[in-house]
């Protein structure tokens, strides 16, 4: 087991979110208000997949509070997506969207199908669509095309896409139209 698995596994009897409730403990021991507001000091939102292996900060050069993030499957654009990021402009005075996609991610492996099943499973079909997609670079092409039409955004000029690549920690540009 690696140093980092260890760390985090409970030990049989443990739960995972005890141990972390704990470790928030030994934070806010030495815990000091950094004294900021809600707006990201940078004006910037960042939008990207919930990927355990994507330190988005860490990547980035970002530091506490200088952005918004929203993370979900995928990273994709979604009404919630659009909803928190209308949140973001509108009221928290974010100008700039990047949208980061990453290399191998889950939701190549999915299809709408997953709904289907889940149906099957519980009795019950999810009101929410998988999202899923086989071409990652097309799909932060189409995020961006949604962050720009959107009729709720009033800040749709500095809206960039990425794909990280999650074995170099590279970040690829898309270009929006290609």
């Amino acid at each position: 087991m690696s140093t980092h698995a260890s760390r985090i596994a409970p030990p049989v009897g443990d739960s995972v979110i005890d141990r972390l409730v704990e470790s928030n403990r030994a934070y806010a021991a030495g815990f000091v208000d950094p004294g900021m507001g809600a707006r990201p000091v940078l004006r910037v939102a960042v939008v990207a997949c919930m990927d355990a292996r994507i330190d988005l900060h860490a990547a980035l050069g970002l530091q506490l509070g200088d952005c918004h993030t929203v993370r979900n499957a995928g990273g994709v654009v979604t009404d919630d997506t659009i909803r928190s990021l209308t949140i973001s402009q509108r009221a928290l005075g974010t100008r700039s969207v990047v949208l980061i996609h990453h290399t191998g991610c889950g939701l190549q492996t999915l299809t709408e199908e997953f709904r289907h099943e889940l149906e099957m499973e519980v009795g019950q079909r999810p009101a929410w669509a998988v999202e899923a997609f086989r071409d990652v670079d097309q799909d932060v092409r189409q995020s961006i095309r949604r962050v720009r039409t959107s009729p709720f955004l009033p800040h749709t000029d500095d809206v960039r896409g990425f794909v990280f690549d999650v074995t170099s920690g590279l970040l690829r540009e898309m270009d929006a139209g290609s």
